[in-house]
């Protein structure tokens, strides 16, 4: 089979030809339909490295149909339809369980192979915004509008809160955070996010503000946030790969919480079915989030644009079908 791999210098993605796995009594193979490209995990903690990239780890959101089943499975069965928490290849290996690596899920007939790729990063959306105490009433702000500032901004409509202001730098992304729900766009290449949200909150701040904004330029919006944020409100750090250690400035964090990650205690099979009860309710639109599509033999073409053109793209998908 054909998988992608990241070799030694930085943005050296290639293809290599390696053998195709056999499952074994508790595993599934399934040939591959769509993969995404996360843009965070991806470029910021792949794609920039000067050193090999270990490739079980390139690539995390996988949909494809099940070719063969171990002797001890169960609940699978030849032709099904899945999303599996593996690498960008032909063929993967799917474990029965909780949504850990190489595990699977089945896919509903209303999800496509395409939305189904998004279907690791709702169910970790799902559990961040839960995490993060918003209230209906809430003023919230969310820092970076990617694929997963997106999916947070979208998660948040049901929760009610009064306002949501997004704030990203790019206009594309502005443009469909716009089309996508949010009361309020910022660019922050416009004009200064801060005294927006100032403006925008009567002067108060926001309640809740999530920063999405991975990569290098995370270590600015943290400090915006912390600007932002109304006194005895809540930031949320979602982002990752800053390549840098954050400034947290005690003057600014004072009678405010500071939640990393996900606080939710759910099991992720429950998480996952309500990321597709909102896929399917269509809080969570997935097919406005995609911009392009790549054959597979164009992965480093894919890569390069992600980062070369950011700007242009948003969901980024490998097609294994062709």
């Amino acid at each position: 089979m054909i998988r992608v791999i990241k070799a030694a210098g930085m943005g050296n993605i290639q293809l290599e030809e390696v053998p195709t796995p056999s499952p074994d009594s508790h595993q599934i193979l399934v040939r591959t339909a769509k993969t995404l490209i996360s843009r965070g995990s991806e470029l910021f903690r792949r794609y920039i490295m000067e050193t090999a990239v270990d490739p079980s780890i390139m690539g995390y959101s996988l949909t494809g149909v099940v070719e063969q089943v171990g002797t001890e499975v169960t609940e699978y069965q030849i032709g099904q339809r899945v999303m599996v928490v593996a690498p960008h290849a032909q063929y993967a290996i799917g474990h029965t369980g909780s949504v850990v690596k190489g595990s699977m899920f089945k896919l509903p007939d209303s999800i496509s192979f395409e939305e189904g790729t998004f279907l690791l990063l709702a169910k970790e959306a799902t559990s961040w915004v839960d995490s993060s105490g918003v209230k209906a009433g809430d003023q919230v702000v969310v820092l970076g509008q990617g694929i997963v500032g997106s999916l947070v901004m979208q998660l948040l409509r049901p929760h009610q809160p009064e306002q949501v202001i997004t704030v990203d730098g790019l206009p594309n992304r502005c443009q469909l955070s716009r089309q996508l729900g949010a009361d309020e766009v910022i660019n922050a290449a416009d004009v200064d996010p801060i005294q927006m949200v100032k403006d925008l909150t009567n002067g108060q701040g926001a309640d809740l503000v999530i920063d999405c904004v991975g990569g290098y330029a995370g270590v600015k919006s943290f400090e915006q946030a912390q600007e932002m944020v109304a006194a005895r409100g809540t930031i949320q750090l979602i982002a990752l790969y800053q390549q840098q250690a954050l400034p947290l400035h005690a003057s600014k964090i004072m009678n405010k919480r500071l939640i990393a990650g996900s606080l939710m205690d759910e099991a992720p099979v429950k998480t996952i079915k309500r990321a597709i009860d909102s896929m399917e309710q269509g809080v969570i639109q997935i097919e406005e989030m995609i911009t392009h599509r790549f054959a597979y033999t164009e992965a480093k073409s894919a890569f390069d644009f992600l980062w070369q053109t950011p700007e242009k793209g948003l969901g980024v998908l490998l097609d294994w079908q062709t």
